[in-house]
């Protein structure tokens, strides 16, 4: 379980619909809280390419590859953002709405494009590179999600 994060919804990721702030603090060792989310970790690139952007997303196991390939599979089609934290906090999430994002399976994972024929569209999804590189590479996590469920995480390569 060395890739797989995990992270309490609603925490600080908007949309994550969690309990909320009071939930009993004392559980068994045993058990897997209700409100906490398992994803697989990935190492992330994000590059601008032509009419938008790309998100390579590159897990280091099999378990975790395959995992982040079926989430996708599964919910492709919804909405796809980015939400990156620091610290616990939200520092900021890229809705990526400007643009038709498709999901393409890797051999060690997925590769996310957000492209648009519309050059104001294409700049936006392209500055949304920069500030998504900028942060990642400066120590944020990031969560890749479809329709606010996140697929995968990880910090970028």
């Amino acid at each position: 379980m060395v890739n797989v994060m995990m992270e309490r919804p609603g925490m600080g990721m908007q949309g994550m619909g969690a309990t909320g702030m009071g939930m009993p603090g004392v559980m068994s060792p045993t058990t897997v809280p209700a409100n906490v989310l398992m994803v697989p970790r990935c190492t992330f690139k994000m590059e601008k390419c032509t009419g938008g952007m790309k998100i390579t997303c590159v897990c280091d196991d099999k378990m975790a590859t395959s995992m982040v390939q079926n989430l996708c599979k599964m919910l492709a089609g919804g909405m796809c953002s980015c939400c990156l934290m620091l610290n616990g906090m939200v520092v900021c999430t890229c809705n990526l709405t400007m643009g038709l994002c498709k999901c393409d399976m890797t051999a060690d994972g997925v590769c996310v494009t957000c492209t648009s024929g519309d050059k104001a569209c294409c700049d936006m999804l392209q500055a949304c590179c920069d500030c998504l590189s900028c942060c990642c590479e400066n120590g944020c996590c990031c969560y890749v999600c479809f329709g606010n469920t996140p697929v995968c995480c990880g910090k970028c390569s």
